[in-house]
C-alpha cells in the first residue's frame, strides 16, 4: 500500500482523490493534484506506483511522477519518502516479472531508512515495504514477519488504517503458511473488515479471497463470488488475482 487511505481533516481534494483511488481511478485521481509542492508530487507518484502493481501497466508514468517528486524533494523526511516510493516501483517490477530491479529495490528503501527517522509518520509504510521484500525477493519470512510488526505497530500509533489493513494481511499470510489457521483467519478477517469500512474497493476482492482461504464450504465459496463480482466491476483489477478468480468449472475445463 501506499500512504494512509484517510482523508485530512475531510479536505475536499483529499477526499476526491481517495473516492477515485480506492476505485482503481489512479490517473483520474492523479490529475487532481498539481505537482508544485513536495507533498503534492509525492502523492501523485505514489498514486502512480500503485497503478503499477495492481494493473502491471503505466511504469513510464510513475517513473515520470517519481521523477518529479525526488527533484522537489528538499528534506530529508522529502527525500526518503521518495527513495521510499522509488523502491516500492522496483520492488513491484521485479515482483510482477517485468524486470529484476530487486537490488534497486532494497538500496532506494536503505536510503529511505537513513533518512526517515525512528518514530517519523512515514517509518511504519517504510517497515511494511522492507518486509515485502523480505518475505517476497529475499524469502526471509523472519525478517518480514519483524518488519511487518514494527509496521503494525507504527500503523496503530500514528492511526493509519490502510497501512493497518496490509499488516493484518500479510502476517496473516505467514500464519496461514506455517498452518495457524486460526491466527491467520483473523488476521485477514481484520483486514477485510478496515478495508470495508474505508470503502477501499480495489484492495477488498485480495482481502476477501485471502479470507476464503482459511474458511470452509460454502462460506469459502461465498467469499471467492464476493471477489469475483468486485473484480469485474472494477474491469479486472488487480490484474494479478485473475488466476485466484476462475469458476471452479472453468477450471476443470481446462485443467
Amino acid at each position: 500500500m501506499s500512504g494512509d487511505g484517510t482523508t485530512a481533516e475531510d479536505d475536499p481534494l483529499q477526499t476526491a482523490v481517495w473516492r477515485l483511488r480506492s476505485r482503481a481511478c489512479w490517473v483520474d485521481a492523479a490529475a487532481l493534484l498539481t505537482p508544485a509542492t513536495p507533498q503534492a508530487a509525492l502523492q501523485r507518484a505514489s498514486l502512480m506506483v500503485e497503478r503499477c502493481l495492481y494493473t502491471e501497466a503505466g511504469w513510464e508514468d510513475a517513473e515520470d511522477a517519481l521523477r518529479t517528486a525526488e527533484a522537489l524533494a528538499h528534506t530529508d523526511d522529502e527525500r526518503g519518502a521518495a527513495a521510499c516510493e522509488r523502491g516500492y516501483l522496483a520492488y513491484a517490477a521485479t515482483l510482477l516479472q517485468v524486470r529484476d530491479r530487486a537490488d534497486e529495490a532494497r538500496a532506494a528503501l536503505g536510503r529511505a531508512a537513513a533518512l526517515i527517522a525512528p518514530g517519523a509518520p512515514g517509518r511504519p509504510l517504510l517497515d511494511f515495504r522492507r518486509g515485502l521484500i523480505a518475505e517476497n525477493l529475499t524469502h526471509s519470512p523472519q525478517a518480514a514477519r519483524a518488519a511487518y510488526r514494527r509496521a503494525h505497530a507504527g500503523a496503530t500509533a500514528h492511526a493509519d488504517p490502510l497501512l493497518l489493513s496490509a499488516t493484518w494481511r500479510h502476517l496473516a499470510g505467514l500464519a496461514l503458511r506455517e498452518g495457524e489457521l486460526t491466527e491467520a483467519r483473523h488476521g485477514f478477517a481484520e483486514s477485510l473488515r478496515i478495508r470495508e469500512e474505508l470503502g477501499y474497493l480495489v484492495g477488498t476482492a485480495p482481502a476477501l479471497v485471502s479470507l476464503a482461504d482459511t474458511e470452509t464450504e460454502p462460506e469459502a465459496a461465498r467469499l471467492r463470488e464476493e471477489a469475483r463480482r468486485l473484480f469485474r466491476l472494477l474491469g479486472g483489477v488487480p490484474t494479478w488475482l485473475a488466476h485466484r478468480l476462475v469458476p471452479p468449472e472453468e477450471g476443470a475445463a481446462t485443467a
